[in-house]
């Protein structure tokens, strides 16, 4: 379907009586793709400019520059903003789990610098970030553990998930506190969420919700695990965001590097995904309070390159050029 001369309507105006529209940004999209993230998106996600490395490189030393500008870019466009993530095994600095003789430190040291970190960043940014992942991707993939295996469960014990919810609601008292994880819809790892959800709600942290993020390919995962994942979820009475949407033009095991262009049946199987996804959600609009994709246009995203180097992926509504493909168009026709 070419649409010359059409009128492209706003995505996040389309949804508004559904759920925000939110896009990842950094330093580099918020000017290569101002337009764009104006026009169509009403929430944005520092890509990786809020997590723990990135803010604060060294013990009491915080770098909140370019997390600074994202904020600033926020509040210039009139849009929500997400905070992610403040408790992660991934990107996270060493000098967090060591002292300065480079043994590791207690459980007392790292829970209070676990809150000092949260009580800094959260209050700069209050009133900015409405809510927040405090915890990413705390569960294993397979086998039979509940929690994946890193430092902050070494050092501290199970309990640095609940601890975190604590300090992150002394901290901020109003921002909406989010757990959340990918491969949220397969249904062993979605057992997974929910039982250490569930757990956490059972002991009364102040937890708000559960965030799906979403990377899913053309396939995988079904749309009958994705309904499931979020009645699942739902049923603790949490409210849901996807959190780091794109949909992947190869399948997870797909390993090829010869395209330099997605071929029709990619655009048209990509075109049918999102379709079918976006009916789904909207569905859902109760339980669902934001759909954040995890980019805004074709020419970026984190998939190129990753898993495959070398690899140039297309993964969102809108092309290299920032023109709605077909896929855009059916999400808003309804």
């Amino acid at each position: 379907m070419v649409k010359t001369n059409v009128e492209v309507p706003s995505l996040q105006k389309v949804y508004e009586s559904y759920f925000n529209i939110g896009a990842a940004v950094n330093l580099r999209t918020i000017e290569t793709q101002q337009n764009l993230l104006a026009k169509h998106f009403n929430s944005i996600t520092a890509e990786n400019d809020m997590k723990f490395e990135l803010l604060q490189p060294e013990e009491g030393k915080f770098t909140f520059e370019r997390a600074d500008k994202l904020a600033t870019f926020a509040q210039t466009h009139g849009m929500n903003m997400r905070g992610h993530t403040l408790v992660w095994h991934n990107q996270t600095p060493e000098w967090v789990f060591h002292n300065s003789q480079g043994e590791k430190v207690t459980r007392d040291q790292l829970l209070q610098r676990m809150k000092d970190h949260m009580n800094t960043v959260m209050q700069r940014y209050k009133g900015q970030i409405y809510c927040w992942d405090v915890v990413n991707e705390a569960v294993t993939d397979e086998g039979p553990e509940l929690y994946r295996r890193t430092k902050w469960l070494d050092i501290i014990g199970e309990d640095y998930i609940e601890k975190a919810f604590e300090y992150a609601h002394v901290a901020d008292p109003d921002a909406l506190l989010f757990y959340n994880d990918y491969n949220e819809s397969n249904p062993g790892k979605r057992e997974k969420i929910y039982q250490l959800v569930k757990s956490l709600v059972e002991k009364g942290a102040p937890i708000h919700g559960v965030g799906l993020q979403a990377h899913w390919n053309l396939t995988n995962p079904s749309l009958e695990d994705i309904r499931a994942a979020i009645e699942r979820y739902a049923s603790l009475g949490l409210k849901l965001q996807l959190t780091e949407l794109d949909i992947s033009v190869f399948k997870h095991e797909d390993k090829r590097t010869d395209l330099t262009a997605p071929t029709a049946e990619i655009i048209e199987l990509q075109t049918q995904r999102y379709q079918q996804v976006f009916e789904l959600l909207r569905e859902y609009q109760e339980v669902i309070t934001a759909v954040t994709f995890w980019g805004a246009a074709d020419d970026y995203t984190w998939l190129n390159d990753f898993p495959v180097r070398g690899r140039k992926n297309w993964p969102f509504l809108f092309d290299e050029n920032h023109e709605p493909k077909e896929a855009y168009w059916k999400v808003i026709s309804f």
